[in-house]
């Protein structure tokens, strides 16, 4: 992708630090999955596969991530439940903040240099 230089501290900030984020809501739900009952190797397995399978429907499909979530978000389902779970830990919330940090992070490097 080609993007103008002024969004280049942004774009890093999403693109080339959130892989680490993503690497960490993997081993999350998969300790989460531990926690519930599940071998550490399914639940490593289950979770990489459920980010995988996710991104890869964002990208072919053309919808929203929105309603790539409602569409799997059954009225009063446990899909749902867990949903409400994350919006009330402030999920959308810390994510937007480590984009902020990483790419504050970014101008300050670009102004030492």
């Amino acid at each position: 992708m080609w993007l103008p230089e002024r969004f280049f501290d942004p774009a890093t900030a999403l693109s080339g630090s959130s892989p680490a984020y993503m690497y960490m809501f993997i081993d999350a739900l998969a300790n989460a999955g531990t926690e519930v009952g599940l071998p550490r190797s399914d639940a490593l397995t289950l979770a990489a596969h459920a980010a995988y399978g996710a991104a890869a429907m964002v990208l072919e499909t053309g919808e929203s991530p929105e309603a790539l979530k409602n569409a799997v978000c059954s009225p009063g389902g446990s899909t749902l439940a867990g949903v409400d779970a994350l919006e009330k830990g402030g999920f959308r919330d810390t994510v937007k903040a480590a984009i902020e940090a990483a790419c504050a992070r970014n101008k300050e490097l670009g102004e030492i240099r």
